[in-house]
């Protein structure tokens, strides 16, 4: 649990809020305002990963997942997400 702890922390710090949990406690859904729509992280407790989705111009949902804090942590920082 520390881990996903590691990357809800993260998370925040980039501006993501948390958004809905799931009732069984093992997923969690966080979302950031973008210019064009909005960035959603999924925290899955089930998998121990993290998956970020966005949106480019014309509406192509693009995803990307993580299961190593540092490299979340990395991808944040390159993209400015």
């Amino acid at each position: 649990m520390e881990k996903l702890k590691a990357f809800q922390d993260i998370a925040r710090s980039n501006g993501f809020v948390d958004v809905e949990e799931t009732d069984d406690g093992t997923v969690l859904w966080l979302k950031k305002p973008t210019n064009n729509a909005e960035d959603r992280m999924c925290v899955d407790s089930m998998t121990n990963s993290v998956t970020v989705f966005w949106a480019t111009i014309p509406w192509k949902i693009n995803s990307k997942t993580f299961r190593v804090v540092s490299a979340l942590q990395e991808w944040l920082t390159q993209t400015g997400r």
